[in-house]
């Protein structure tokens, strides 16, 4: 693994997508939240902590197993928009960055991270959230990309979403180096995430992986909502040509769709255990 990774965080990696990202991501399958409960023994008790939560689509998932649960994300909307789709009364948010853990938090029984630790300084993040698991505790790394399916040849329903037209009309806009806030990711975001967690002590890993090709309806919204819920075409990199490239997006889309409907096939999740 090597540290050239030049990137540095800023608040505007998700600015203006927040709205978006509860619209246009597929949600996690309940079989998830019944994969992690089963391998952790979760019977309600304990403290859950997910870091970078966004607007709280694992945190609510995993709520319910957990007498107290807390969301932690930088972005200010995307704490909003998960406080409003609470329905557990066990959960709270906190708006601070990974980095800045254990901010006062005390410690928990699971802490997870779905989509979410690639952005952070890792091995800063892997050391602090160490000292805040209970002797027992578990870290869980969600990977998963929840914004489109898989490719394949498998006649659906109606017809799959066109996103090569779409990344080729976002490349139009925006340009062909893919775009992270202020700055871009010329090489993608870092991997390495094994030999973090074991420079860090943890011990593992367990895999877990859930679901995979069951059909999905989506609409046109829905679809325009999944390209600004990505940091690569977040809202705000469109500046003053936003209006523009939604209409171009839109067009793209109700041209292709079945009376406004497409299909995908889920893709696989994979819940990684660390203890």
């Amino acid at each position: 693994m090597t540290n050239d990774w030049d990137w540095q965080w800023d608040a505007s990696l998700y600015a203006g997508s927040a709205r978006h990202y509860a619209v246009g991501r597929m949600a996690y399958p309940a079989a998830l939240g019944e994969a992690i409960r089963d391998a952790l023994a979760l019977d309600g008790r304990g403290r859950l902590l997910d870091v970078g939560c966004g607007p709280g689509a694992l945190t609510l998932l995993l709520a319910p197993y957990f007498a107290e649960t807390v969301g932690v994300d930088a972005d200010a909307d995307m704490l909003e928009v998960a406080a409003s789709r609470a329905v557990e009364g066990n959960v709270r948010w906190e708006r601070m960055r990974a980095e800045e853990l254990p901010g006062g938090l005390g410690t928990f029984r699971v802490v997870t991270f779905a989509q979410s630790f690639h952005w952070m300084d890792q091995a800063l993040v892997a050391d602090r959230v160490r000292g805040m698991l209970e002797p027992e505790g578990a870290w869980v790394h969600v990977g998963a990309t929840t914004h489109r399916g898989i490719d394949g040849a498998q006649e659906l329903p109606h017809p799959r979403p066109p996103w090569g037209r779409i990344d080729e009309l976002v490349t139009r806009y925006l340009g062909p180096v893919r775009r992270a806030g202020q700055s871009v990711l010329p090489t993608g975001t870092r991997s390495g995430e094994e030999e973090i967690m074991r420079a860090a002590g943890y011990r593992g890993p367990t895999r877990l992986v859930v679901g995979g090709n069951e059909v999905e309806e989506r609409t046109v919204d829905q679809l325009v909502a999944s390209v600004f819920s990505l940091s690569g075409s977040a809202p705000h990199l469109f500046g003053a040509e936003l209006a523009a490239f939604e209409a171009d997006l839109r067009e793209l889309l109700t041209e292709a769709a079945d009376n406004g409907l497409f299909a995908e096939q889920r893709r696989e999740i994979e819940a990684v255990i660390w203890r």
